[in-house]
């Protein structure tokens, strides 16, 4: 079948291989026959890790200092932020397109959810965004 020729430690050794079933093969080395059982290194799975630091966990609801509450728009999943479709101070309706956010390679829009007005933006285009991370704020 096949013919090496292997030295160690100094001494020349002549193989060659007969033939190979499943985990067992029959070889020749020096003109001697051998029966030879192989075991073989079951190989490790190279998936990567994400390590990701603790996120605190944050109350939807911030208090004003004059009094009312501003609710936080956060990214629904980690990825980038592609447009913003509003600016600081702007009134907004329900349903209307706050910003957009490519995420698993696909485009999302993200919407109000009540009328109110944007009173801070966080994050500007193309800046990536992880899984609730506050976008921008609205009262």
């Amino acid at each position: 079948m096949k013919n090496y020729s292997f030295s160690i430690n100094g001494v020349k050794y002549d193989v060659d291989i007969q033939s190979v079933e499943g985990n067992t093969a029959r070889l020749e080395v020096n003109g001697k026959q051998f029966i030879v059982e192989m075991h073989r290194e079951i190989k490790q799975v190279k998936t990567p890790v994400i390590v990701r630091s603790h996120i605190k966990e944050a109350s939807t609801d911030i208090e004003r200092k004059t009094g009312g509450v501003k609710t936080e728009i956060k990214s629904p999943l980690p990825g980038i932020i592609v447009n913003i479709f509003v600016s600081k101070g702007e009134e907004v309706k329900k349903n209307q397109k706050l910003f957009s956010l490519e995420a698993m390679k696909m485009e999302n829009e993200i919407k109000a959810e009540r009328d109110g007005v944007i009173e801070t933006i966080k994050i500007a285009a193309g800046q990536s965004v992880l899984q609730d991370e506050v976008v921008m704020e609205m009262n």
